[in-house]
């Protein structure tokens, strides 16, 4: 132990507590202090550079049906401390080697009255805070129900936060700026429709929820490892600014069924007063066990184009015809139906794509409505509703497997659930199967529509094991999930690097639904992907919808430089390029970069960073000595200065910078870009003019000499 970094302080520290323990980051610049109120009841507080981040906070968790919840008359009955300092390397990432750097406490309590034990374990980094309950095996409390979690992060002031609406079903909103006070006032607004919601408070907001305080302290409000336990949301006492976890409860209210041994997933504070540092952390990661994936030589990161936006912006469809007001798999015979003429999954145009993804180079084409049932698939709570083996007419799957290959491209699945889990569980092995038998290693699950199991949620413990059992199942098959709608991320990429992406926030669909703000983007990294990467789906070349749908009056609000940005600025070793081949023909110049950047990076420099306006980042391609910039802009237009100062000294580079134009703007001009080359080296800079809801993208190639 290179430090004293833990202490045991008798006295009144604060008023009301009876003992207190102290734990100290490993570079010493966060403090926190654990203790016991005069009642027993356990609380926390977490210092960062000497500044309050979370004032006296309690912990514990309300039991159902049970005389005596595990909330106070608590005495320490044994404490433990430990640090560790080592380097793992992820199977794909951000960088390729992660720093585990933590000192350790962890707090036995006992009950009185009841002699039940719970240990509180804390870790602190130099980035941050995780703590977590933990149940160890005993007689007194083996099987238990929670009626809610009452840990508590409670505010220094009326800090601005970036939030969305506190959701039982969806984080498919805008992200609303505010002050905490203001909350209240606002959830209503920020409340959008969508196909599965249920919202629970006023003042409940979703989590990874970033904060800044008036003094230039960023904080960010998540939990790692979500195993077997209901996700978390946060419920806002605005009066005192003191935020309680709120579990996602099943139909009958209940939030968790546990059995001792257990524990709950890390609750995380990523604490630092600079932005860059915040998205920087691998905290969560770090929070979360090694991989239990032995051989993960198949696991691969994948740049795909596929049959999708065609169809979220109205051109085409997912249904093979319009005949059909019902369908009943097995019975319904589509052979004798007229098909629409509008069905995306056919031979003919599946085939454009893989010639599409062939030509330039992308690994894989995903389809989306090649199966029987889309006509009446959502809506109806309907169970049996895909068998995710049965094509329509129009969609040989030998053949275009047959195709795909002899041209050196991978067809990547599509399992669309409805919300009907059951019918996806009993069909999952099947569906894996049928999927290894003609050649696809990923799938694309989709969660769309209420969840029609016991009139669940999408986000309660039933469902948190559903999504791990795909995820670990689809393991057994060597098989990479890429889920949509289910819940967002925690970490658990690092157990299972099968799961190469999620959606589980607002993508690019909505912009076929209306349009997102154009500072979404330079939010998102702050809060949805700190839990692990997103399939945002960016690439779009053609702003106007209504030119691939005439009834489409939605408009992407984005610059093209803007969305070239978004492959290194939003980390996914998922990438598509969302457009239809025709956009990407009319600007092959711009396309360029899409094909030339990479997709797993060796090594990350957070440039410039502030949540809501600009976000800026440098990655080096993995096995080379090439790196990609991008800078994704708000709505304020500015000029960024970039230093070129993470490339190696006395080394040249080649830098093709793919800029907004002079008057480029994302609603009046999002095409007008400018292209131009420049030599570069470690002292060099560049002054970029970023347009409104703009955005540049460099590559910089080596220069052999």
């Amino acid at each position: 132990m290179k430090q004293f970094f833990f202490t045991t302080v008798l006295c009144l520290w604060f008023l009301g507590s009876v003992q207190a323990q102290q734990l100290q980051s490993p570079n010493g610049k966060m403090l926190m202090e654990f203790a016991l109120q005069t009642d027993g009841t356990p609380t926390y507080t977490l210092a960062y550079k000497n500044k309050a981040v979370i004032k006296t906070s309690k912990l514990g968790l309300e039991l159902k049906n049970d005389k005596k919840s595990l909330l106070n008359d608590f005495t320490v009955v044994d404490q433990k401390t430990s640090s560790v300092n080592e380097n793992w390397q992820p199977i794909w990432g951000e960088v390729a080697t992660i720093t585990n750097n933590y000192n350790e406490l962890a707090v036995t309590l006992e009950q009185k009255e009841t002699e039940r034990k719970m240990i509180i374990r804390f870790r602190l980094f130099n980035d941050g805070l995780g703590f977590r309950y933990e149940f160890p095996s005993q007689k007194n409390l083996t099987y238990f129900v929670i009626k809610e979690e009452r840990t508590q992060f409670a505010m220094t002031g009326d800090h601005t936060a970036f939030w969305i609406p506190g959701d039982y079903d969806t984080q498919e909103y805008d992200f609303t700026t505010s002050k905490l006070s203001e909350i209240r006032g606002l959830t209503e607004k920020a409340t959008t429709a969508n196909v599965s919601q249920k919202s629970f408070s006023n003042t409940g907001v979703q989590t990874s929820l970033m904060l800044k305080t008036a003094d230039g302290l960023y904080i960010n409000l998540h939990e790692a490892a979500l195993i077997n336990y209901s996700c978390m949301h946060l419920n806002l006492d605005d009066k005192n600014m003191v935020f309680e976890s709120w579990l996602t409860p099943d139909a009958k209210g209940d939030k968790g069924y546990m059995q001792a041994p257990q524990h709950s997933p890390w609750r995380t504070i990523i604490v630092s007063d600079d932005a860059r540092e915040i998205l920087a952390s691998k905290m969560t990661l770090n929070l979360n066990e090694p991989s239990k994936i032995k051989d993960t030589s198949w696991i691969k990161p994948v740049k795909y184009v596929g049959v999708w936006w065609e169809m979220i912006t109205g051109k085409s469809s997912w249904a093979y015809t319009d005949e059909l007001p019902t369908v009943q798999l097995g019975v319904t015979d589509f052979s004798k139906v007229k098909p629409n003429g509008k069905h995306g999954a056919t031979n003919a145009n599946v085939k454009k794509y893989i010639d599409f993804a062939a030509k330039h180079g992308f690994d894989g084409v995903l389809v989306e409505g090649w199966n029987e049932g889309w006509e009446d698939w959502f809506g109806h709570l309907k169970d049996y509703v895909f068998d995710f083996v049965t094509p329509y007419p129009d969609f040989d799957v030998k053949g275009l497997q047959a195709y795909a290959k002899e041209k050196g491209v991978k067809m990547i699945m599509h399992h669309e659930t409805s919300g009907s889990v059951r019918n996806y569980e009993r069909h999952l092995d099947k569906a894996y199967q049928f999927m290894k038998d003609n050649g696809y290693d990923a799938v694309k699950s989709g969660y769309v529509g209420d969840i029609i199991e016991n009139g669940g949620n999408h986000y309660n413990q039933f469902m948190i094991n559903h999504y791990q059992y795909a995820i670990e199942k689809a393991a057994d098959y060597k098989i990479m999930v890429n889920a949509h709608e289910a819940v967002r991320p925690t970490g658990i990429a690092r157990t299972y690097p099968n799961l190469i992406g999620n959606e589980a926030a607002r993508g690019t669909e909505y912009q076929s639904f209306g349009g997102s703000k154009p500072n979404h983007v330079t939010v998102l990294p702050f809060t949805r992907l700190i839990g692990g990467p997103m399939d945002y789906t960016p690439g779009i070349f053609e702003m106007d919808l209504s030119k691939l749908n005439k009834d489409n009056n939605s408009h992407v609000n984005s610059t093209i430089a803007n969305q070239l940005a978004l492959y290194v600025t939003m980390y996914s070793p998922l990438q598509m390029a969302a457009d239809t081949p025709e956009n990407y023909d009319r600007f092959p110049d711009a396309f360029q970069f899409i094909k030339d950047v990479a997709i797993d990076w060796s090594d990350s420099k957070y440039l410039e960073a502030e949540p809501g306006q600009y976000v800026t980042v440098a990655r080096k391609a993995k096995g080379t000595n090439n790196w990609f910039v991008g800078n994704v802009n708000g709505e304020t237009p500015r000029t960024a200065i970039l230093k070129f100062d993470f490339l190696d000294k006395g080394k040249t580079y080649e830098a093709t910078v793919y800029a907004d134009a002079k008057d480029a703007h994302y609603k009046t001009n999002p095409q007008a870009y400018t292209i131009k080359k420049v030599k570069v080296t470690n002292a060099s800079k560049l002054d970029v003019l970023v347009a409104p809801g703009g955005g540049y993208a460099i590559s910089i190639i080596e220069i052999k000499k």
